[in-house]
């Protein structure tokens, strides 16, 4: 099987392209893009697409790489003896297998997210090259080898927050998520929103776009934000007129779901003062 837009997730064809190659040439995708543009959702739809379990590893700023292998807990070994316990005698009683170690002994294939890998340390990355590469890692404690059973299909997502090292980019095949043109946003809307009323749809999406261009703008909101947005428009029950702004309230309605710091409510608010002293 391959990887194609679904009911629930729409791809664009280079987004299709990319992740069908990685699987062909069994390479790690790296995806990168703007927070909310759908990364982590990918993996969790390549997964449904190909049938295929999905393992998520989600990287945080205090991640160590030899996390994902796994890890050593020494101090309850240490009570254990202290106790008298028999299981002290096993070595591999004491060793928690990590995300890559469960998608490498997994039975069968599965696919494996590593999201937000540059939320981690500078190193992070490299400590994962030859695992990556030969799909296989060296457990000192019981002194065994660890290889996949099955090569896993690794995702990797990145909100290209730091540069990520040559050696690391080398190993993976690479796709940057475009936020969406309007004819995508709204295929993107209609999945969320089946039942979405086509002027409001239309009124929406143009609000929210000309928003996005707004210059100045310190964070532009993403296509979960716009979501969010229509979600509560619907709950509110608004239809497109009351969608229209004047130079009393160039603030979107519910601007709080597109709005996300305080430096952008002032520039609209500016706006709309320059607005109204235009007159």
């Amino acid at each position: 099987m391959k990887f194609a837009t679904t009911d629930a997730y729409v791809a664009t064809e280079d987004l299709t392209v990319a992740v069908n190659a990685a699987v062909t040439l069994q390479r790690p995708l790296l995806v990168k893009g703007e927070p909310g543009t759908g990364k982590t959702e990918l993996a969790r739809q390549v997964a449904l697409a190909l049938d295929l379990p999905l393992i998520e590893w989600h990287v945080k700023s205090t991640t160590k790489a030899q996390q994902g292998l796994y890890e050593y807990d020494a101090v309850s070994r240490l009570r254990d003896s202290q106790l008298g316990e028999a299981r002290v005698h096993d070595v591999s009683n004491y060793i928690r297998r990590g995300k890559l170690w469960q998608a490498f002994d997994a039975p069968g294939r599965v696919v494996l997210l590593i999201d937000e890998i540059d939320k981690a340390d500078i190193e992070f990355p490299n400590d994962l090259l030859q695992e990556l590469d030969r799909m296989e890692f060296h457990v000192y404690e019981t002194g065994e080898t660890v290889t996949a059973r099955h090569r896993p299909v690794v995702i990797i997502t990145s909100n290209n927050e730091k540069d990520l090292p040559d050696a690391f980019l080398r190993r993976c095949f690479f796709h940057y998520i475009r936020f969406p043109d309007a004819e995508t946003l709204a295929a993107i809307v209609r999945v969320h929103f089946p039942d979405i009323k086509p002027a409001l749809l239309t009124a929406a999406l143009t609000q929210f776009l000309d928003l996005r261009e707004t210059p100045g703008l310190k964070k532009k909101p993403s296509t979960s934000e716009v979501l969010d947005w229509l979600k509560l428009l619907l709950a509110e029950d608004l239809g497109p007129e009351d969608l229209k702004r004047d130079g009393k309230a160039m603030l979107p309605r519910l601007h709080g779901a597109l709005l996300k710091n305080e430096q952008d409510v002032h520039l609209f608010e500016r706006l709309a003062f320059m607005a109204r002293a235009g007159r």
